[in-house]
């Protein structure tokens, strides 16, 4: 059974940094591509960025690119996202997300796992 944990996520201020942390056990985590997606309060939740089994090849958002960055450490279990030049719109609920293949994807409905979210709060 695969498990997975959000945490680093909190209230800071528009221009600051944050970086949020995925812990993964159970599985292969190794093998498989990962994902940030986030739901701010009243709106479908949307991707952010992804990266595939061994780091190579991230993909962003729009909204996120240049700001954010995508990264993981195959022999801890964990990913990481590293939020830069944080803006109000970036305030939400940030999801981390694990599917079996190795290969990363911008769907929502492509992945096989999902955790329960941490709340980052941007404020002006």
């Amino acid at each position: 059974q695969v498990q997975l944990v959000e945490s680093g996520g909190g209230l800071v201020q528009a221009g600051d940094s944050l970086r949020l942390s995925c812990l993964q056990s159970g599985g292969t985590f190794s093998s498989s591509a990962l994902g940030w997606f986030r739901q701010a309060r009243g709106k479908e939740r949307e991707f952010v960025a992804t990266i595939s089994w061994s780091g190579a090849g991230p993909a962003y958002a729009d909204s996120v690119k240049d700001r954010f960055t995508i990264s993981r450490d195959n022999g801890k279990n964990t990913m990481y996202l590293e939020m830069n030049s944080l803006k109000v719109e970036d305030t939400a609920v940030y999801y981390c997300a694990s599917r079996f293949s190795r290969w990363p994807t911008i769907h929502e409905r492509e992945y096989d796992f999902w955790g329960q979210g941490t709340q980052v709060t941007v404020s002006s």
